[in-house]
């Protein structure tokens, strides 16, 4: 079986899923938390090596009041959730922001949980330009420079990327790291996650002509 090294999560359908089910939208972000520490354990499980979930965006603080503070507190209790399972986790996201939450800026340095396990990447207050911002001045296409100066540099590339909510756009999430990902989507919002999600989500990728441009 092919298996992908690095799975990148776009959690997707929160809001709407909120409104399904009779809640104001900002209720439904505390519902994506059993969610993700499911993801985890299966992926763990299953040997992946890398995991990326994308938390919310310098885009997404537009939002009403309500919704931001929200999904920030949610970020903060996914990465304390996932800070007691044995992980290599990482914040990644403009930390010089007031939007980033000050409770996560500890975790914008990797740190080792019980015994490493998993790359954790979570991203908090990120956007594609800030990541970039270091390489514009650069004046190269060497594809290792760039890398080396994202301010995501210590994400690898991407082998596949699943978003929830029937969505079909990456909305920024990695721009370089992403460049040769598979994309699968799914149509069910990201509460309503089930393990066989993931599953046909792998067995599609098992398929795919894997060739990186070559």
């Amino acid at each position: 079986m092919s298996m992908p090294a690095h799975i990148g999560i776009i959690p997707d359908g929160n809001r709407r899923w909120a409104l399904k089910n009779g809640m104001a939208k900002e209720n439904g972000y505390n519902f994506g938390l059993k969610p993700g520490i499911e993801l985890f354990k299966l992926c763990e499980k299953l040997g992946i090596k890398e995991l990326t979930y994308y938390g919310f965006t310098t885009d997404n603080t537009k939002r009403p009041a309500p919704q931001t503070k929200a999904f920030t507190r949610a970020c903060i209790e996914a990465v304390k959730i996932l800070s007691k399972e044995n992980a290599s986790l990482l914040v990644v996201g403009n930390s010089d922001s007031p939007m980033f939450p000050k409770s996560l800026l500890p975790y914008t340095v990797r740190k080792k949980f019980g015994t490493g396990g998993i790359k954790i990447n979570f991203l908090v207050n990120y956007g594609w330009e800030w990541d970039l911002s270091s390489v514009k001045n650069l004046g190269t296409t060497n594809r290792t420079s760039i890398m080396c100066n994202l301010n995501s540099s210590d994400i690898t590339r991407i082998d596949l990327i699943i978003r929830w909510g029937g969505r079909r756009r990456l909305s920024g999430f990695l721009p370089v790291q992403s460049v040769y990902s598979d994309f699968y989507m799914i149509e069910d919002y990201w509460p309503d996650f089930k393990p066989e999600h993931l599953m046909q989500a792998l067995k599609w990728y098992r398929h795919q002509d894997i060739t990186l441009g070559g």
